[in-house]
């Protein structure tokens, strides 16, 4: 991600909700108002096992499941 246009992202409902240890590089972002939008640039998949999933996945299937038993409105990621 170009550090320039991030003012610019943000005005426009983007999260920069995960930077490097020395808060240079943008290293995973978020959609406000998206029950489940994430990027990232590390990799979770290497951490992840069958019974124990990297915390992005899990996020991601309980995100999921509460969007198909709710309904988008009443997701705590929609308000975001």
């Amino acid at each position: 991600m170009n550090n320039d246009y991030l003012s610019a992202l943000e005005r426009q409902g983007m999260i920069a909700s995960g930077k490097s240890p020395n808060g240079r590089l943008v290293e995973m972002v978020e959609l406000k108002g998206h029950p489940f939008f994430v990027a990232t640039q590390f990799h979770p998949e290497f951490k992840s096992r069958p019974l124990r999933p990297h915390p992005l996945f899990a996020g991601f299937i309980r995100a999921a499941s509460e969007f198909a038993r709710l309904g988008p409105t009443a997701c705590s990621g929609a308000s975001r």
